[in-house]
């Protein structure tokens, strides 16, 4: 499995009208979490944000809100902010256009003008989709530092270190609210959290309104 923990400069440069960072003079960082809601570990997520009083933007797959509306409310009354993620969690390399952007509509949040961060899933979008999507008002957020705790090959203890090594001012880190990273997730956010709160790091939302 080929990804980079820490975004390539080039990657950057070649999409540089998407957000992959967001500098700032407050020390503050923007943890992420995609793939959700899912019982029991979106809630476990937000209990430990809480203890630190730590906040997050959770990039939400529509047909997973569909069937966890109650989720979705109690993340917005934690204070943290929601993202579109597709409803059917679409590769757009593999889709269509018209029917990518056909599927983002279709997800809970393309109606709502507070819902406007989108995240492709994979992080694979066409040019012709994301042109379409940011005409519609949308801020494509990437990331500065991806966990890769989705990524069962790797131990707990390397996840860890691929947040703690990479992650500064300004990152937006990638985790995953989902089955397949918890077994990374439960070890690697509680320390995470305990060592940003030990640096003086802010976890802050991403508020599309503040996005250039």
């Amino acid at each position: 499995m080929l990804y980079w923990i820490k975004t390539h400069w080039i990657v950057k440069k070649i999409w540089s009208n998407f957000v992959w960072e967001i500098p700032n003079n407050s020390n503050k960082v923007f943890l992420t979490f995609d793939d959700g809601p899912t019982p029991e570990i979106t809630n476990w997520i937000m209990t430990e944000l809480q203890k630190h009083h730590a906040k997050a933007t959770f990039f939400c797959i529509g047909d997973n809100v569909k069937r966890n509306p109650e989720i979705l409310e109690n993340i917005e009354k934690k204070g943290h902010k929601i993202g579109n993620h597709t409803f059917n969690h679409l590769n757009g390399w593999q889709t269509a256009t018209e029917n990518y952007i056909e599927n983002t509509q279709k997800c809970f949040l393309n109606n709502n003008e507070n819902y406007k961060l989108f995240r492709p899933p994979y992080g694979k979008i066409k040019k012709s989709q994301a042109k379409i999507l940011q005409k519609m008002g949308f801020k494509i957020i990437m990331w500065d530092v991806l966990s890769a705790d989705f990524d069962k090959n790797i131990s707990p203890e390397k996840c860890l270190e691929n947040v703690l090594e990479n992650i500064r001012s300004g990152s937006i880190v990638v985790f995953h609210d989902s089955q397949k990273a918890f077994k990374n997730l439960e070890y690697v956010l509680p320390r995470t959290l305990e060592f940003l709160s030990k640096k003086g790091f802010v976890c802050d939302v991403i508020d599309a309104r503040l996005l250039k």
